[in-house]
């Protein structure tokens, strides 16, 4: 008798830790979702309230991200940039690293890399009056560092800054005007 019951007790042992542990999995998925839940309103309640919310729906595009938030373009087309370049209504500056620029640059631009720009923006900009337009540029469509370098000069006193996007393949794309070559920052 006894041994029928330690059997029937070895058999039902396997199923009762599939039950176990079938209950905790349901039980941990249940409390994964509700964290990930309560954490999602949380950060939704939080962004409501502060001063300077994240959007939560926004323009990703290329034109988009080159917007300030007044709605001002900062974006010029090719067209625009090559005609003030033969005009010389305008002063070009490159955003990428000394070592891109040296290996070449639209011919007449300055150098302000992003990285460096603390250190060199006095140097680069001396000479260069509040009201002129200064077209950055950097390489590649994705490539922020034109961007950010405009809105660093906005907001350093320049009042006519444009990017020009993906600028150093464009205009090497174009066959317009460029130089290589180790030369003075102010070279423009």
């Amino acid at each position: 008798m006894q041994g029928k019951r330690h059997r029937e007790m070895i058999k039902s042992q396997p199923i009762d830790k599939v039950k176990t542990c079938k209950r905790k999995s349901v039980q941990a998925i249940w409390q994964c979702s509700a964290l990930f839940v309560l954490s999602a309103l949380l950060a939704l309640t939080i962004n409501q309230f502060r001063t300077d919310r994240l959007p939560l729906v926004g323009d990703w595009s290329v034109e988009g991200r080159l917007t300030t938030a007044t709605g001002e373009h900062l974006d010029i087309s090719l067209a625009e940039a090559e005609k003030l370049f033969t005009e010389k209504g305008a002063v070009f500056v490159d955003a990428r690293s000394r070592e891109d620029y040296e290996n070449g640059r639209i011919a007449g631009a300055r150098s302000l890399p992003w990285h460096n720009v603390d250190q060199r923006f006095i140097e680069a900009t001396e000479d260069i009056s509040s009201d002129t337009t200064i077209i950055t540029y950097c390489d590649g469509e994705t490539c922020n560092l034109s961007h950010d370098l405009a809105i660093f000069l906005k907001d350093m006193g320049f009042s006519n800054v444009r990017v020009l996007v993906n600028g150093w393949t464009v205009w090497q794309e174009s066959h317009l005007p460029f130089q290589k070559g180790n030369v003075s920052l102010d070279e423009g």
